[in-house]
């Protein structure tokens, strides 16, 4: 681009890649120029109150009648090509063109520009020979092939939409099947020949039909093979945003609530905040109904029950209304002499099975809706049955303890088959409905398959695993370790991810648990009476809730309500923990409602104070 008659500036020239207007040559420029004209000597100009004055340029300066042009930088070059593709997508041509011209830079590479107008308009030929010229500009030019097989076959679509079966053969004879590329879909499209209308072939195609939408889809996926200096990638800035927006709620400690993919509702010209108020750190509700030790506690499948088992020998079943979050009991589960230390709900919450603790040979299999016992099984006097997993299938589940009993049974109490000498502590069916993990006395996770009866290692600790469990994907496995604390295993590389600090445990058994909305939390009772909360991420707790007197035996998370969380303490309560009362999130805003990152930690006291340390 000139200004006042004087030559262009060689190096702005060079940095902003000779200076075409939106990917079009300089004369198709005066089409669009949002109130611009272009005088003989080819200097713009704007027209302002019918007076006709030079224009200004963004970033330079006007001397002697000569303009002298600052140069872009790189960085500053992208960000002007990342904005005038969102004008662009948005209609706003005239004010790309006035952007590019300004800058002196262009949108994207010529043939880029009549390549992605020959697409749109279903000139296949044309674009076709606009792939040749771009063959020289690709880091990868045999990706023209693939390419060409997918203008081919948008082509080859469109002939067969218009019901002209004759040319789609021969686009399929003379043009695809040459290229000796993806055979197998070559047959599939072959196929297609055979669909008596339109609606079929768009129904089988799984293809939106010959227009706008379609071709603009073929073109995005054309965009993945050409690098980003000839064509940038489809709604890059959008891509960009997003990216920024997911790091600012990953970085956020206490980001607790479900994440919009979209960006509509997320306030760009602000950073990410979570207060630290709507984090389940408050007692909403103390559970007294137990007469000893509260020994396991789990929310169901659904999020709308929560079964506590305790020492006083009864099961506890609790309906939380998802409204106010508040529980009522529903049923008492009698007749387990030797009180409750497990329970587990089937996949479809229908029933609930409860065990024992070490001495107690009997497990319980109750339908929650009416209360019945279903089973009560006990193979032998001398079994140990103080755990228990349900497989995926809801029809049968395995058992087992520490004298070497692990069976898998149906829901009568059929034993279907036995692993023996297994001395399990705890256990739990992977999502294949194949393979069962139990931790056992050797310090060690296995996973067994009652198929084909085989066995392997999958995590081994220098201490007793007291209990573990599982997250939703079946990736991690959170492992209380005596006199350790609390261990993130990855299963499927079968390595130490992280070490949880703060926790007090000994050799009591505790149960801890995932949670949150991506189970990005992890919480778990201890023995100096506290919940501890962790980010998944970060080894250091980001709250401690006060308020149970003794050692705190099981923490559940609920699984639909992500800011309920629910504890059992040896003081024979179960607490219920949630958000700060909604009159009370006014109070305490001296700490703005910031967002906690890394490095910080959130004492939360019993009376819901809070007191803050850095770490």
């Amino acid at each position: 681009m000139q200004a006042n008659g004087a030559p262009q500036d060689t190096d702005a020239e060079e940095s902003c890649r000779n200076g075409t207007q939106n990917g079009e040559p300089s004369s198709a420029v005066t089409a669009h120029t949002n109130g611009l004209t272009v005088n003989n000597n080819g200097n713009t100009v704007v027209n302002i109150n019918n007076n006709q004055q030079p224009a200004g340029n963004n970033g330079n300066s006007v001397s002697d009648g000569v303009t002298k042009k600052k140069r872009l930088s790189p960085g500053e070059e992208d960000v002007i090509r990342l904005v005038g593709q969102h004008l662009h997508d948005l209609g706003l041509n005239q004010t790309v063109d006035l952007l590019m011209q300004e800058s002196g830079c262009r949108l994207e590479h010529p043939s880029a520009t009549r390549f992605r107008n020959h697409v749109m308009e279903g000139e296949w030929d044309k674009a076709e020979s606009d792939l040749n010229e771009l063959k020289a500009l690709m880091h990868s030019p045999s990706a023209i092939v693939r390419m060409k097989f997918l203008l081919l076959q948008q082509k080859y679509l469109e002939y067969l939409e218009d019901g002209k079966v004759l040319e789609a053969l021969q686009v399929l004879r003379a043009e695809l099947t040459p290229l000796k590329y993806n055979t197998e879909r070559i047959h599939v499209l072959s196929g297609y020949l055979m669909c008596s209308h339109a609606e079929d072939l768009r129904s089988k195609a799984e293809w939106e039909g010959k227009g706008t939408v379609s071709r603009t889809k073929l073109l995005d996926k054309l965009q993945t093979y050409l690098p980003p200096s000839v064509m940038l990638p489809p709604r890059r800035l959008q891509t960009l945003l997003k990216q920024a927006v997911e790091l600012q709620r990953e970085r956020c400690l206490y980001h607790n609530t479900k994440q919009d993919s979209g960006l509509d509702s997320v306030p760009l010209l602000l950073d990410h905040t979570c207060n630290r108020k709507q984090f389940p750190c408050y007692t909403q509700q103390i559970l007294t109904e137990h007469c000893n030790e509260v020994w396991f506690c789990k929310f169901s499948n659904d999020g709308t029950k929560l079964a506590t088992g305790s020492k006083d020998t009864t099961v506890i079943v609790w309906h939380i209304d998802t409204e106010t979050q508040q529980l009522k009991l529903m049923k008492t589960l009698e007749g387990h002499a030797y009180g409750v230390s497990y329970l587990a709900w089937s996949p479809d919450d229908t029933y609930l099975i409860a065990c024992g603790p070490d001495d107690c040979s009997e497990l319980w299999l109750w339908n929650v809706q009416t209360g019945e016992l279903r089973t009560k099984m006990s193979q032998s006097h001398e079994d140990s049955l103080t755990s228990v997993a349900w497989n995926p299938d809801g029809k049968r589940f395995v058992t087992g303890g520490q004298r070497g009993q692990f069976y898998q049974c149906d829901l009568d109490g059929n034993l279907l088959d036995s692993w023996e000498g297994v001395r399990v502590q705890c256990l739990w069916c992977l999502n294949d409905g194949r393979t069962v993990l139990a931790s056992d006395t050797h310090q060690r996770i296995r996973g067994y398959n009652f198929e084909d009866l085989t066995d392997r290692n999958i995590v081994q600790e220098d201490h007793p695993i007291m209990s573990f469990t599982v997250s939703k994907n079946g990736r991690l496995a959170l492992l209380n370790v005596a006199t350790q604390g609390v261990h993130l295993w990855d299963l499927q590389d079968r390595v130490l991810v992280r070490k949880y600090q703060g926790v007090t445990q000994g050799f009591y058994t505790i149960h801890s648990c995932f949670g949150g909305q991506n189970e990005d939390f992890v919480a778990s009772g201890s023995e100096d009476h506290k919940v501890y909360i962790w980010h998944r991420r970060s080894e250091l707790p980001i709250a401690e809730l006060s308020g149970h007197t003794r050692t705190v035996n099981c923490v559940t998370w609920n699984p639909i309500l992500p800011g309920l969380l629910a504890s059992a303490s040896d003081d024979g309560t179960v607490r219920i923990w949630g958000p700060a009362p909604f009159l009370d999130v006014q109070e305490g805003e001296g700490l703005n409602g910031e967002n906690m990152e890394l490095g910080e930690d959130v004492h939360v006291l019993g009376d819901g104070s809070k007191s803050i340390r850095s770490l």
